[in-house]
């Protein structure tokens, strides 16, 4: 009963996204208006940032948390203007701490809320689905492919809901998020220095992850 929706939750949605992901980007790419508009834009968030960098630094961080409890808002936007200002290491590790302290929120939500912040049908028919199938005890393995595979707003409610250990849950976030910050910062590099096979690249890399992990959580929730 439940194999369509697995199968179009998971795959269908994160294959498609991709795509039309990659497509946004070569077009960006590819016409040198939209490529000088963001240029534009750039030079002119630079001096902004650099007026206020702590400020700054903290509004990027939570905005990523924000991004990673809800599913119509993406720190994506904000990453080639953080890569320009502070450059890739910097805004790796503060994306990667935004979507961490996002995953705790969300965790925290569920154990104490047992509910979303913001209800959508996709996480409520993703936490429906696992919900019954995912154990109590989860151990690290499990939680690390749920990581990968679920939306960003879903493992974290679904972990606290189920009443996962945090001390589980937490690095299984922490290590689950980096290769997804990495290959998002590379990416807004990408479109700042118009590297079109380091896009291919990296994305090919994250639908491999991604699927990759789809596939495995599958396997498990079979078994």
């Amino acid at each position: 009963m439940h194999a369509i929706p697995l199968r179009h939750a998971l795959l269908q949605w994160r294959t498609l996204a991709v795509l039309l992901g990659f497509a946004l980007l070569v077009a960006l790419l590819s016409v040198d208006r939209v490529h000088a508009w963001l240029a534009a834009l750039l030079a002119t968030a630079e001096p902004v940032i650099a007026a206020y960098p702590v400020w700054g630094a903290v509004a990027f961080v939570l905005v990523s948390a924000l991004s990673a409890m809800l599913a119509f808002l993406s720190s994506a936007l904000l990453v080639p203007v953080a890569v320009y200002s502070w450059g890739t290491t910097t805004t790796v590790l503060l994306l990667w701490l935004g979507w961490w302290l996002g995953g705790a929120c969300a965790f925290a939500i569920g154990r104490l809320l047992r509910r979303p912040l913001v209800h959508s049908v996709r996480t409520q028919r993703l936490v429906t689905l696992y919900v019954d199938r995912v154990p109590r005890n989860a151990r690290f393995p499990l939680v690390f492919v749920l990581q990968l595979a679920l939306p960003s707003e879903v493992p974290g409610y679904l972990c606290g809901l189920l009443g996962v250990r945090f001390s589980t849950y937490a690095p299984a976030l922490m290590l689950a998020e980096l290769p997804y910050a990495i290959g998002t910062v590379m990416v807004g590099q990408g479109l700042i220095e118009r590297q079109a096979g380091m896009l291919m690249a990296v994305i090919a890399a994250g639908l491999a992850l991604s699927l990759g992990a789809v596939w495995l959580l599958r396997r498990w929730v079979k078994r």
